[in-house]
């Protein structure tokens, strides 16, 4: 049985055409750390884990509710939101993003039931504690049978990429990461590249 292509993509930067913690950020002018530490965890120079619970920590005074509007009018790519449209069902996104910031985005473009991500506990319309950070190879597990294709541009996209059939990292809206072009099969810059591949 000739096996099925399924493609795994990450969120920011790659769907979106913006980073969304940055994003968030600039609600409370914390711009300037949250870029720092986006900066040193997309190159490699920082632990992920570590990183993700410190940029969550900068922003867990934000009410949940409107970080999920701010997340939910960001901009995307409109082609690769065409293809994901097209293939929606052999497509998921795969993000380290909390569900409750990210939810309302998913729905939006039509991939509510195609995503995996970290999750959180929120009371109060406030982050509380993270319960769960996503590791996106872990999301594997669910397409054993399947072919592969996994497109990224930071550090902790490497594991991912790197356990796919075919890596690809993506640098349309920023510099794919060193660490991660270690490991990739293709390195792309056009986004109209991307979509013909």
């Amino acid at each position: 049985m000739k096996k099925k292509t399924v493609f795994l993509f990450d969120l920011d930067s790659t769907i979106t055409t913006a980073e969304i913690l940055p994003m968030i950020s600039q609600k409370i002018d914390k711009e300037a750390e949250m870029r720092d530490l986006t900066e040193k965890t997309m190159v490699g120079d920082l632990n992920f884990r570590e990183s993700f619970l410190s940029r969550v920590d900068l922003l867990k005074d934000i009410p949940v509710s409107e970080v999920a509007e701010m997340v939910s009018n960001i901009s995307t790519s409109k082609m690769l939101l065409n293809f994901l449209k097209e293939n929606r069902d052999v497509c998921y996104i795969v993000t380290s993003n909390l569900d409750v910031w990210i939810e309302k985005l998913m729905k939006k473009i039509g991939m509510e039931n195609n995503y995996y991500c970290s999750t959180a506990l929120v009371e109060c319309d406030k982050i509380k504690k993270v319960s769960h950070i996503l590791a996106k190879d872990d999301v594997f597990k669910n397409f054993e049978a399947n072919r592969i294709v996994a497109v990224g541009d930071g550090s902790n996209d490497r594991n991912m990429i790197e356990k796919a059939d075919i890596g690809i990292g993506y640098g349309g809206v920023r510099e794919v990461s060193p660490v991660l072009l270690e490991v990739t099969d293709y390195a792309i810059y056009d986004e109209n590249k991307l979509y013909e591949f």
